[in-house]
């Protein structure tokens, strides 16, 4: 099983084909999620902001899929850094939607709270008993509490493992989709105890948290594709491999000193190391070579790499990882390298 031309290990495989099998276990269960939700909505807004949150839960799941079929394709000469931007571009799809889908929903619950709607939530008859509709919506949005919870908790370990982001934002807001559920019940719950503004609160809630993640993940996104420096899945922190690749290469005995330029192209990274050779020192091809491969060696995240030696370090490389992280007091990232 390959990212383009890269072979991931075993491990690796293990976890891609798991996340894809989570991906589809996603979708059958927003089916069911989307279908429930739908037909116990009546005119509360908080089922039609959860509806909603639940119908844009479908991207990411899709994105990834979508991105993971992409990526696998080798390199052509009209591509020749393969697909990988295919993770990237899946990741701004989801952020964008997300963001849209966020302020329309945002305005729709604050006007429907400014306008002081009061939504009816009248009575039902199942199976011949006589009911409040509003058991029913909340029986609906308590059975699409606890699945996405699960789903994100399997998610996030492969997500950091594979360096998926589309993943990550995926199993981000499977996490924190009991909010939603949780949002909507107090909403109905409110509507039943004549509190007619708790159902625009709660909608305006989960459409708050809708934008919130679409914001943070559009950041994130937009940096990656504009070539930001390489950082963790969560995009929190410099990725560590940057710094072992600096670090590995200044330990070479014909090395003085080196630093990385390292773009991430979705799951693998492209790097481009200058380093300048000891005084006395001229490296062969062969040491080039050696040095090289065994940079590709350290993770197989690095996909490609170039080789530059140099007399001395382009002026517009900014502080390296190392630096940057002593200057904050920092111990190192939290993204564990495979």
């Amino acid at each position: 099983m390959n990212f383009g031309h890269t072979e991931l290990p075993e491990e690796q495989q293990a976890q891609l084909r798991r996340a894809v099998r989570l991906a589809w276990l996603t979708i059958a269960f927003l089916v069911t999620a989307v279908t429930g939700v739908y037909l116990a909505m009546g005119s509360s807004q908080a089922m039609k902001a959860a509806w909603m949150e639940d119908m844009l839960s479908f991207i990411p799941p899709i994105a990834f899929l979508l991105a993971v079929h992409r990526t696998r394709r080798l390199p052509t000469p009209q591509h020749p850094y393969g697909y990988h931007r295919a993770v990237g571009i899946g990741h701004l799809v989801a952020a964008t939607a997300l963001v849209a889908m966020g302020a329309f929903m945002v305005f729709d619950s604050g006007s429907g709270l400014l306008k002081a709607e009061h939504p009816p939530v009248g009575l039902i008859e199942i199976g011949g008993q006589v009911m409040w509709s509003g058991w029913l919506m909340i029986a609906v949005l308590a059975y699409t509490a606890v699945p996405p919870v699960l789903l994100g908790r399997a998610k996030m370990p492969l997500a950091q493992s594979l360096h998926d982001r589309v993943l990550y934002a995926d199993a981000d807001m499977n996490k924190a989709d009991w909010m939603t559920a949780v949002g909507g019940i107090v909403g109905v719950v409110g509507i039943g105890l004549g509190l007619w503004w708790a159902d625009a609160v709660a909608a305006l809630f989960i459409s708050g948290s809708i934008l919130y993640d679409g914001v943070r993940n559009m950041r994130v996104a937009v940096g990656a594709l504009m070539d930001a420096r390489a950082e963790t899945y969560d995009g929190h922190d410099p990725h560590p491999l940057v710094l072992r690749i600096d670090e590995h290469l200044a330990a070479l005995p014909w090395v003085a000193t080196s630093r990385s330029r390292v773009r991430d192209q979705g799951h693998v990274f492209h790097v481009e190391s200058f380093v300048v050779p000891a005084q006395g020192h001229s490296p062969t091809l062969a040491d080039l070579a050696t040095a090289r491969q065994s940079v590709v060696d350290l993770d197989w995240k690095v996909d490609d790499m170039v080789l530059i030696p140099v007399e001395e370090l382009p002026e517009q490389l900014l502080p390296s990882v190392a630096e940057e992280r002593a200057g904050r007091g920092e111990a190192g990232g939290h993204d564990a390298t495979q």
